[in-house]
């Protein structure tokens, strides 16, 4: 039987958003924590509940008999880029490919299990470093959201783009690319959807929605998941389905109730909604099946 988590409270995950996403400095989202939560020693005690656990990162392990993983340079618009990748052993000669991008931690040991889950579906899956051009993802969260304050979108588009066409043109490719985000990559699943029309399919995780003008270039399939609870990115979702439909883009957007930015990171604590990140995951599949697999 699952652990029930322990419930924290809505202000408390809301300061925990803005640490993650302004960010603030660590040391100013201890003080306000423990201002809410009434002092140093329940602060202390909630911040399990809250930052990341990578050491519960391994869905499917890293030495998975299934897979062959490992790491690439791949050139991007920046020079080269750092990229994990996963691949089934066995199956057919030519795969479709999954590009798996990142929140603002960067490359971390989640998001290469989120790669070798999709590895296990069939794909040739990759998950860039888009910190390489700083000098890649430092092992700490805090460095790492302070090296994102750093880096250009700009910068981290153009080396997306590459990553299309090199996942498209590897001669073990069927030339269909899809792409899953989170948090930050989900955004940029949006912009990067905007930016390649190689892109087949397209799901980003609770992801800012990229401006309406631009909604019109998107050639891929889109299906867009979201948190009940996520006032930041959800005031934006009107917009962006009205973008959608004026421009005949095929969409399928999911709202998950009683769930947090973040909901489908199974490190990310108190965010994390088992349910939600199962059901999430297995309609992205679906969707890749879809669009990724069928023949034409």
């Amino acid at each position: 039987m699952e652990t029930k988590k322990p419930a924290v409270d809505q202000s408390i995950i809301n300061l925990y958003d803005e640490y993650t996403h302004k960010p603030l400095e660590r040391r100013v989202f201890l003080q306000r924590l423990a201002e809410l939560a009434g002092g140093v020693v329940a602060a202390s005690a909630l911040l399990p509940l809250l930052d990341n656990n990578y050491a519960q990162a391994a869905i499917v392990e890293p030495n998975d008999r299934r897979l062959e993983t490992g790491y690439l340079i791949y050139p991007g618009g920046s020079g080269n880029v750092k990229a994990y990748f996963a691949k089934p052993l066995g199956g057919p000669a030519k795969k479709a490919a999954v590009m798996v991008i990142h929140e603002n931690r960067g490359l971390n040991p989640h998001i290469e299990d989120v790669a070798r889950r999709a590895a296990l579906e069939g794909y040739f899956a990759m998950a860039p470093d888009l910190l390489s051009p700083l000098g890649g993802t430092p092992s700490d969260d805090d460095a790492a959201r302070q090296a994102f304050a750093k880096l250009d979108g700009k910068v981290a588009l153009g080396d997306l783009v590459p990553a299309v066409e090199y996942l498209a043109r590897r001669p073990d490719s069927t030339g269909k690319v899809g792409v899953v985000g989170f948090c930050w990559g989900g955004s940029m699943t949006n912009q990067l959807a905007v930016a390649s029309p190689r892109v087949a399919a397209a799901a980003p995780f609770y992801g800012e929605a990229p401006s309406p003008e631009v909604v019109p270039r998107i050639r891929a399939a889109m299906l867009l998941h979201y948190a009940s609870n996520d006032d930041r990115i959800n005031k934006g979702v009107p917009g962006y389905e009205a973008a959608l439909k004026a421009a005949n883009v095929r969409y399928t957007k999911y709202q998950y109730e009683n769930t947090q930015h973040a909901f489908h990171s199974d490190v990310a604590g108190a965010r994390y909604n088992k349910q939600a990140a199962e059901l999430a995951w297995q309609r992205t599949m679906a969707f890749f099946r879809q669009h990724l697999q069928a023949r034409d």
